[in-house]
């Protein structure tokens, strides 16, 4: 079992920038890939960005060049770091696991707000 926590989330204006954090609570080892997904309000969950334990990582065209994820193996810890944010990008914001089973762990998640 893993088990994911996320924070640093907040209120952030137009523009700026804010780093997510997803600490799991076992191995990073067991996850064979992680990820962020999102849900706006009103909207379906989609996939913000995903990082294989070989450090390869994918983004969704929304945040391509915007957004960076990555993982500190040594903090068992995972990583959003969300710059030139837009009012779009605000949504409750989920960390993803899944392991080598293929079984799927989740987090509750961190709520980012842009606005002025």
């Amino acid at each position: 079992q893993v088990q994911l926590v996320e924070s640093g989330g907040g209120l952030v204006q137009p523009g700026g920038s804010l780093r997510l954090s997803c600490a799991a609570s076992g191995s990073i080892f067991s996850l064979n890939i992680m990820g962020w997904y999102r849900r706006a309000p009103g909207k379906e969950r989609e996939l913000v960005a995903v990082i294989t334990r070989g450090g390869r990582a994918d983004y969704a065209d929304t945040v391509k060049g915007r957004f960076t994820i990555s993982i500190d193996n040594a903090k068992n810890t995972m990583y959003l770091q969300m710059n030139s944010l837009k009012r779009e990008d605000t949504a409750d914001y989920y960390c993803n696991g899944v392991d080598v089973l293929n079984r799927e762990y989740w987090g509750k998640g961190t709520l980012v707000t842009v606005s002025s």
